[in-house]
């Protein structure tokens, strides 16, 4: 009898190793363990957050510090950190443990997942991701742990500390201080705010760039990818600070009341959390439209790829910004930092921020019909918190309907692995066409 071998490619084998991680997280916090009132979290509940850990979003329909037992705490914070590094990280770190070799089916699909340019030297990155990742935790957790100290008993202050670093370095935002609040009773202390903005900093440059930066005390020399994302990583963080200040101004529900540090850390803050950690310092429901709506942008954005954020990603912007440029003046080649940028790079940049405006025009209609009663910008924020997986959410996400967060899964989950996915299609080699069509003209604009 002849057997029949299921072949998956990568992007298929990493969509079904996220869905597989979040149905087993799903199911864990149903039981009667994981919450306080010992009956466990509704099936659809359980699925939501589940879901946002994973995907590492944020977005929550029960509070996570406030409904959950230490058991609940900690599947929620595994979930976060296998999203976050991607489940194949995990997965080579027990082989290697184990002194397993790792086949070249696998390193095919470590390159596919964390984004790799090639399978040379692949395992020897997820050797250093691993590293990174426990060398900044570790830090983040301890400068946290101590100022928690400060404000709680000290076992509760590390536990804390561990649970928050982990969190934001993974770009997560849950937070375990209690009636949704977040970190707004930290948003003037420097220690808080400047640990947590280098954590989702750090997470959101993604492991190819802290792999450059590693390296340059070699090479003295860093790759255009690395350049591109930390020079427009700046740029955004201090212009929408500045911007967000300016927006702020005068606002007595958020910035008005607090002192002048206050003020600077709170937009400091709000300009790096929406690219994509969901932890906030300002209560997100008093800030105003202009604000908002800059968040929005900074949310749909994201951070860098090959790393724990969401969104279209910044490279993806730069490449876009490069090609309008060029246009307006009237040049042939695209160019970043003196470096031409190829067509097939920029056909991919623009497919993947169509299909993400697509995705967020269409859950944001869907939502405002199966949730109404609420403002238009409350629908879109949502729409793009979920698939940028930030997690920032002007308090609809609690009242959703049943319809509404099925649809919130599904967008969360498309958004930490549909663009990675559409990217790895893209990228797969193509036949070449047997035969071209005779060019055509179009007026544009």
């Amino acid at each position: 009898m002849k057997k029949h071998k299921f072949n998956l490619d990568p992007p298929k084998l990493l969509v079904l190793g996220f869905a597989a991680v979040i149905l087993i997280g799903a199911l864990l916090l149903t039981l009667p363990v994981a919450t306080e009132d010992g009956k466990g979290l509704s099936f659809i509940n359980a699925l939501f957050t589940a879901t946002s850990a994973t995907c590492v979003t944020g977005l929550v329909v029960v509070d996570t510090g406030d409904t959950f037992t230490m058991f609940g705490e900690l599947v929620i914070l595994s979930l976060i950190q296998i999203g976050g590094l991607g489940f194949m990280t995990f997965a080579t770190f027990l082989f290697l443990l184990l002194g397993k070799r790792i086949s070249l089916k696998d390193r095919l699909l470590l390159k596919e997942a964390v984004n790799h340019l090639s399978i040379a030297g692949v395992v020897r990155l997820v050797k250093r991701i691993l590293l990174f990742t426990a060398l900044i935790e570790m830090a983040g957790g301890i400068i946290l742990s101590i100022r928690f100290s400060l404000d709680m008993p000290i076992g509760k202050a590390i536990y804390y500390g561990f649970f928050h670093a982990i969190s934001n370095f993974n770009n997560a935002g849950f937070d375990l201080m209690g009636n949704f609040q977040s970190l707004t009773s930290y948003v003037g202390d420097p220690t808080v705010v400047l640990t947590i903005s280098a954590l989702i900093t750090l997470g959101g440059l993604g492991f190819l760039v802290m792999n450059d930066l590693y390296e340059y005390r070699e090479t003295r020399r860093l790759s255009l990818h690395s350049k591109v994302v930390i020079y427009t990583t700046l740029m955004l963080t201090i212009g929408a600070a500045i911007f967000i200040f300016l927006f702020e101004f005068g606002n007595v529900k958020t910035i008005e009341p607090l002192s002048i540090q206050g003020k600077v850390l709170g937009s400091l803050f709000q300009a790096v959390t929406p690219r994509t950690a969901g932890a906030n310092t300002l209560p997100i429901g008093d800030l105003t439209h202009s604000t908002l709506f800059l968040t929005i942008i900074l949310m749909f954005i994201g951070a860098g790829s090959g790393s724990t954020a969401g969104g279209i990603k910044i490279t993806t912007l730069a490449v876009l910004a490069a090609a309008v440029w060029t246009q307006i003046r009237g040049k042939e080649d695209v160019v970043l930092f003196r470096r031409k940028i190829v067509m097939e790079t920029i056909l991919k940049a623009l497919t993947v921020t169509v299909i993400g405006l697509f995705i967020v025009v269409t859950v944001t209609m869907i939502l405002s019909i199966t949730d109404r009663g609420h403002n238009f910008i409350m629908y879109l924020f949502e729409a793009t918190s979920a698939f940028g997986t930030v997690g920032l959410s002007m308090g609809l996400t609690p009242e959703l309907s049943l319809m509404g967060r099925i649809i919130i899964i599904f967008t969360m989950f498309a958004g930490r692995v549909g663009p990675l996915t559409i990217a790895l299609a893209i990228t797969m080699r193509r036949k070449r066409d047997a035969f071209h069509y005779p060019e055509g003209k179009i007026m544009i604009g």
